[in-house]
């Protein structure tokens, strides 16, 4: 779950991080060929009722500019080319623009900066793996389409034996500004509250590089969303387990301009639509992500 409230290794340990970084990327690649996500894009069917909600000044150019952070296996990473957005996020909204009339074109941008980006023109729409909370819901319409919680993942046989609820001491990875970083830092305020040392907490900038840090040691483990760390474990190939199980489920949003609320209605509308015609759990099941699966869309819920 990603939030927004708006160092490199050494020596060898750079090295090292970069190989096992371009090494996860590639598996990846080779999984979106043959494994979590193979196949052909879904496709979905345009409905004229919902495209005339449209606002005229969005589907003038007919398509929808979508900022997302590209760095979010299985929710939107780059594929083998590494400029063409994929992952269920991706599918996801593409079949929603297309069943506005409209085509999604995606640019990869900076996850602290989406919100702001929308709000100012530069994208219409955001689709990063933004949770819903109060804070959000104050800068933007947030449309929500699923619904996840954190999961932790750790070397293979957890060596250095870390647990969920008492961390103290060890070395944690998190992908920064999101809501992740704020529990971590929660845990390790209660470790030093009850005289233990605190956790190291490393920040990194895309959560392939936090993923990476675990996988070579430099950290004793990470916590994500549920569908990222179930994609890193599996693209480790035997080197990364999950920790424990989910927990704090919470809404992934589509992001809206606070002024644009016709708009978010219409993305309201065609994700039920997409619900009701079966196009939702195909894409979800296709990615082996369906446990976060919604019922009823809404916006700012």
């Amino acid at each position: 779950m990603r939030n927004l409230i708006g160092g490199r290794r050494a020596a060898v340990g750079v090295a090292g991080a970069a190989v096992l970084l371009l090494s996860l990327a590639a598996c990846g690649e080779k999984e979106n060929s043959g494994g979590a996500g193979a196949g052909p894009s879904v496709t979905a069917t345009a409905d004229s009722d919902l495209a005339a909600k449209v606002p005229d000044a969005i589907k003038a150019d007919g398509k929808i500019v979508v900022g997302s952070d590209t760095s979010y296996a299985p929710a939107e990473f780059l594929d083998n080319d590494g400029k063409t957005a994929i992952g269920f996020d991706i599918e996801l909204f593409t079949a929603v623009a297309a069943k506005l009339g409209l085509k999604a074109e995606f640019v990869s941008a900076d996850f602290g900066a989406i919100i702001t980006g929308v709000n100012s023109g530069k994208y219409e729409v955001g689709v990063s793996s933004f949770t819903i909370n109060d804070e959000r819901k104050t800068q933007a319409n947030m449309v929500s389409y699923y619904q996840v919680g954190t999961q932790w993942a750790t070397k293979k046989g957890n060596p250095a034996g870390v647990s969920i609820d008492n961390a103290c001491g060890k070395k944690i990875a998190v992908q920064k500004d999101t809501v992740q970083v704020e529990d971590i830092e929660k845990r390790s305020k209660a470790c030093t509250d009850a005289g233990k040392p605190a956790i190291t907490i490393e920040q990194f900038p895309g959560q392939d590089a936090a993923t990476a840090a675990v996988v070579s040691g430099k950290d004793d483990a990470m916590l994500a969303d549920y569908p990222v760390g179930v994609y890193a474990v599996t693209q480790s190939e035997g080197q990364l387990e999950l920790l424990d199980k989910m927990y704090e489920a919470a809404p992934y949003g589509y992001v809206v301009a606070k002024d644009q609320t016709a708009f978010a209605e219409a993305v309201r509308d065609a994700t039920k639509a997409l619900i009701a015609d079966g196009t939702y759990k195909t894409i979800l099941d296709k990615w082996k992500v369906g446990d976060g699966a919604i019922t009823d869309p809404a916006i700012n819920p």
